[in-house]
């Protein structure tokens, strides 16, 4: 989650790694408690090695920081060096007991995540899925991106990708799709089918391009109802303007229920989350929990000490700038630490009755804890397939080069609400309709949230989970393969308010 001061990418000033740490360690005691944490002095043979000093650190950093570090093994058992690359060793710790098997999180990165965060693509600007009939289709495209000057819409169907096939059978074709769509290619040729029938050519090239996340606004008349609608598709630390106008709008068109499409929203900053649910909370909760961020213990009793070592410089209280690091923060549970949010009533939207959110597995983090924090203030309805499940977050440790993210917090509502680790139900089972663009009253989420305003329940008529009768494929079987062309990000990257000790 992205809070409420800059993005660390951009204070920090200088970074005492623990690399440095970790290769002057002498060998001086074997005692393994002889240290803080239960880490011998030695950590092993010292060596100027980058690659076996990162492993080091990853493991020394998730041994004080990490949301299931109790029971993790100390460093001589766990030989962070034994493993083959950062990755390896990040899997590993996944997969240690104390995890309890909840850990899809962590992950490490080359600082593409912090600057798409801040609202920035170095990509084609769009993705793709298979729909229910099997085949391969445009999901979305990001305004003013690569892809949407080229005229790629969503719902196009792709026939070939770089040449290649589109088959959700063929394991070569998918591979392909990963390394074209997801790659790091300088571009990529595309086959899709026009709207009006026949095919088209196109070759897009990679290019940096300011994240809109708002893709589509809208409001329809119900009845005599106004319903706004809203897709959202990315929590960046840049969109406060953009929600800002569209909530302006709905505030002029008197709408009294709001339709939230997250569908593919993996989360991103939480002072974008927050600001989205002041804007549709109703102004009686103003000065009243919206959620608390709960660090792990060690972190709360002041023992995580290796933090010391992630330095960046900033404003202090008594408004100097100087050097501080990610230790001089309080983890308490509490608002005086920064760790308890408060409902700000954000706008004029008043009288909001129900909130519809149009859900799917790749709705995730902020996007989770925004439907979490509304859920006790306003009647909400889920829409569509059970979310990811990411209660949790973290902030970046860098290492190197590199950007570790491995969960340090959870999130809990007013009501002390925050165990969706296996994600959150829907109240209406529907697949994603990549045949219709956003907007359209027909695509079956958003047709969905309309007919229950209408008639206050759902339709029945809906059969989203049947077999295909053109392809003979169950639904199961195409979202497991539009698993493996999820490369959303999906975190919720906390940059700390600045509450020192």
């Amino acid at each position: 989650m992205l809070r409420k001061f800059i993005s660390q990418n951009t204070f920090f000033c200088a970074l005492i790694i623990l690399l440095g740490f970790t290769a002057s360690c002498k060998k001086a005691n074997n005692n393994p408690d002889s240290n803080i944490n239960g880490e011998s002095n030695l950590l092993q043979t010292p060596t100027s090695d980058r690659s076996l000093l990162t492993r080091d650190s990853i493991f020394l950093y998730a041994k004080q920081t990490y949301f299931w570090n109790v029971g993790m093994p100390n460093y001589d058992t766990f030989n962070p060096r034994q493993y083959s690359s950062n990755n390896a060793i990040i899997a590993a710790i996944k997969a240690l007991p104390s995890t309890g098997g909840k850990d899809k999180y962590s992950f490490i990165d080359d600082g593409s995540v912090a600057s798409q965060l801040g609202g920035v693509g170095g990509d084609y600007g769009f993705s793709a899925n298979f729909d229910a009939t099997d085949l391969l289709r445009v999901k979305y495209v990001y305004p003013g991106s690569p892809a949407d000057l080229k005229g790629l819409k969503r719902g196009y169907q792709l026939v070939k990708v770089n040449g290649g096939g589109t088959s959700r059978s063929s394991s070569t074709d998918i591979a392909n799709l990963n390394a074209s769509i997801f790659g790091d290619n300088p571009s990529i040729s595309l086959t899709f089918v026009k709207p009006g029938g026949g095919t088209q050519d196109i070759v897009i090239n990679r290019a940096s391009y300011n994240i809109n996340p708002v893709l589509f606004t809208n409001t329809y008349t119900i009845g005599a109802k106004k319903v706004g609608y809203i897709v959202f598709n990315s929590f960046t630390t840049n969109a406060a303007a953009a929600l800002d106008a569209a909530f302006s709008k709905f505030t002029t068109d008197g709408i009294t229920e709001l339709v939230v499409d997250l569908r593919y929203n993996g989360g991103g900053s939480v002072a974008t989350s927050e600001l989205f649910t002041n804007l549709i909370a109703p102004p009686a909760q103003n000065g009243k929990v919206m959620y608390t961020t709960y660090w792990t213990q060690t972190m709360q009793d002041n023992q995580a000490t290796i933090l010391q070592n992630q330095k960046f410089y900033a404003k202090g209280n008594d408004g100097v700038t100087r050097m501080y690091s990610y230790f001089d923060y309080s983890y308490k549970p509490t608002a005086a630490a920064g760790n308890q949010e408060i409902f700000a009533k954000r706008g004029a939207l008043n009288g909001l009755t129900r909130v519809y959110f149009l859900v799917t597995s790749g709705t995730a983090s902020a996007s989770e804890l925004l439907i979490n924090n509304l859920k006790p203030v306003v009647d909400v309805k889920l829409i569509g397939k059970t979310t990811y499940g990411k209660p949790v977050g973290f902030f970046s440790i860098r290492i190197d080069k590199n950007d570790l993210y491995i969960p340090q917090f959870q999130t809990k509502n007013q009501l002390n609400q925050g165990d969706y680790f296996m994600g959150m139900n829907v109240d209406k089972d529907v697949a994603d309709d990549l045949t219709k663009d956003f907007g359209d009253p027909s695509e079956k989420m958003l047709a969905q949230a309309l007919y229950y305003s209408a008639n206050n329940n759902f339709s029945a008529l809906a059969k989203d989970n049947v077999i295909s009768s053109t392809s003979g494929v169950g639904r199961q079987q195409i979202d497991a393969a539009n698993e493996k062309l999820d490369h959303e990000f999906k975190g919720m990257v906390e940059t700390r308010k600045l509450r020192f000790k």
